[in-house]
């Protein structure tokens, strides 16, 4: 308490400072505003200029100083709350060297509930952006960019066709038979609500009554393995690709099918570990959460389950409208993008003779719309999407991208302390894996790496990585697959290959600004090249169509094939492509 008063007593001094400084501050504001008149007691025009440059001029350079004394106050905030929590780490370092010296096993209770993450009342960081003058001018900007998208594709129109075409014919296409899709969906829906729930409710209240435990663990968990697996992975993707849906589509059945698959594998996890260690084994009766908390979890805009999360008070209907609104906006965004910056490239790239020189060209004419496409992609469904959902349901902690995330106590080794940063902010790759989707990072973190931690110990920290970068790879690549109805791994390639080597050379050692524009040069380049290539497959399968659908061999590339159908001439770079990918796909299918 002492040392709070001094802090407070120095703190209030340095703030407002003695009453004889006062008085001079006062007798010098005086003294600076204190205009000189003419003869005819007129204000002299030109003093009072130069004055005012004086002031400014003068407040310039007291700017370093206040922010300086800002900045320090700050510190001994913040080193005031690192004091404060001290005493909480040592207890549970006590807690748990005590437990050790007991025989206490921590593995078979290690509740992810209680050394999870914690979620805090928190804006969203675009928001408090958004009241910012300067930041508002560039959200300002992409309207006008917008804007002179749509007219230049009227202008065009206006002088090919002759009058005004307003035909969304792209969107059509690719939103096309929405109410299959609305029926796979709800299917998807209902079952992860009522069997996954089902299964643990009946497990959780048979569990202390068995004689055998671990056989009616196992046989409650095989029943939700093959529901996961069949249910919930088979089935959706056979209905896909069985109804031919277009592409958008189609992610919208198969992103929703992955959500849900850790929605559910994060209820299980956060409350087997609860009924292992309840104390109820003399009553037979365990308390399992309610399915309205499972219900509003399968709809929060997060992937980590609780019975309780902060609420907002009200719910504002005017930010939900906006935010629908701007996704809706989005969308018509990227609809511009491709008409005019993508599908002009890519149409009749594969009726034309392969050149080094047209790949590389056709590469960098991606950067732009690609990088567009992934900020559109981030601010319409990161940004907009989860905070109108987050808002519907009075879902406080909006912090969907910016990783400021409270863990509580739990010692994992040798992670590191974890920066805030701000994703386009980071100078390494690691940090812009955790603070880009912080919804995603959160369940891998969780569910994956740490839970390798508890399996494996810390003696294989690269492994947990590995397989955190694995796991994330393959579902990427397995989403795009679906979608577009071909396998063309460049996207698993550079992220499982040269996104991990990126992210142990761009590590959290690196500091300076340059390391920003590597990332951001990076991220430019692998944008690009996945438009370039995917888009490039995507058409020359329209130019070739297949005349065996259901050959599995189908879904490899058919690039060299379709020049070779037109008698155009093949480089040697795009045959070993091909063989490349067919044989990655051959292990890919034996793996799995």
């Amino acid at each position: 308490m002492v040392g709070e008063d001094n802090i407070s007593l120095r703190t209030r001094r340095s703030a407002y400072g003695t009453l004889e400084e006062k008085g001079d501050s006062s007798r010098e504001f005086e003294e600076e505003w204190s205009f000189s008149k003419s003869s005819n007691g007129e204000i002299d025009v030109d003093h009072m200029a130069r004055r005012k440059m004086q002031l400014l001029a003068k407040a310039e350079r007291l700017k370093p100083a206040f922010m300086e004394g800002v900045d320090s106050h700050f510190m001994e905030f913040v080193n005031g709350l690192i004091a404060k929590s001290a005493p909480l780490e040592s207890s549970q370092s006590a807690f748990r060297t005590k437990s050790e010296k007991d025989g206490y096993k921590t593995k078979e209770l290690r509740a992810a509930s209680e050394h999870g993450k914690v979620f805090v009342a928190r804006r969203s960081l675009l928001d408090e952006l958004f009241e910012v003058d300067h930041i508002q001018t560039i959200y300002h900007m992409f309207i006008a960019l917008l804007i002179v998208f749509i007219l230049s594709t009227l202008v065009v129109d206006f002088i090919d066709e002759g009058r005004l075409v307003l035909e969304f014919d792209l969107l059509v296409y690719s939103f096309g038979k929405l109410s299959t899709a609305a029926a796979v969906w709800l299917y998807m829906f209902l079952s992860t609500l009522l069997v996954p729930y089902g299964l643990f409710f009946q497990w959780a209240q048979s569990y202390f009554g068995s004689s055998h435990k671990t056989i009616c663990s196992l046989f409650f968990g095989g029943l939700l393995m093959i529901f996961q697996i069949v249910g919930l992975g088979v089935v959706p993707a056979y209905l896909v690709l069985s109804y031919d849906l277009p592409p958008a589509s189609r992610a919208i059945v198969i992103t929703e099918q992955v959500r849900l698959v850790m929605k559910a594998h994060s209820f299980i996890r956060e409350n087997f570990p609860r009924v292992i260690s309840s104390p109820s084994q003399k009553t037979n009766f365990v308390q399992v959460p309610q399915l309205s908390q499972y219900l509003y979890f399968l709809f929060a805009p997060t992937l980590i389950y609780r019975d309780h999360y902060p609420r907002t008070p009200t719910t504002r209907w005017s930010y939900v409208a906006t935010k629908f609104a701007q996704v809706l906006g989005s969308l018509f965004y990227a609809y511009y993008i491709f008409v005019r910056l993508c599908i002009p490239i890519y149409r009749n790239y594969s009726r034309e003779p392969f050149s080094l020189r047209g790949q590389v060209l056709c590469i960098f004419n991606s950067i732009l719309p690609g990088v567009l496409i992934i900020l559109l992609i981030f601010f319409a469904l990161l940004h907009c999407w989860l905070n109108a959902f987050a808002e519907m349901l009075c879902f406080a902690d909006r912090t969907f991208y910016k990783h400021k995330c409270i863990f509580s106590f739990e010692y994992v080794p040798h992670t590191p302390a974890l920066p805030f940063q701000d994703w386009w902010n980071s100078r390494s790759f690691s940090n812009y894996y955790r603070t880009w989707n912080v919804v995603v990072h959160d369940w891998l973190y969780c569910y994956v790496y740490r839970d390798f931690f508890w399996l494996f110990g810390k003696r294989f920290r690269a492994a947990a990585m590995l397989s955190v970068f694995s796991i994330s790879a393959v579902v990427h690549e397995y989403i795009l697959a679906v979608c577009f109805g071909y396998f063309y791994p460049v996207l698993f390639c550079l992220f499982f290959c040269f996104g991990m080597v990126f992210n142990f050379i761009l590590h959290d050692q690196r500091k300076g600004p340059i390391w920003n524009v590597i990332m951001w040069t990076s991220i430019f380049l692998g944008t690009g090249i996945i438009l370039c290539l995917y888009s490039q497959e995507w058409y020359a399968r329209q130019n070739c169509p297949l005349k065996n659908v259901s050959n599995p061999a189908a879904v490899l590339p058919k690039k060299e094939k379709c020049r070779g159908s037109l008698n155009l001439e093949t480089s040697p770079f795009e045959s070993k492509t091909h063989w490349i990918f067919k044989y990655c796909f051959l292990i890919l299918t034996f793996q799995f």
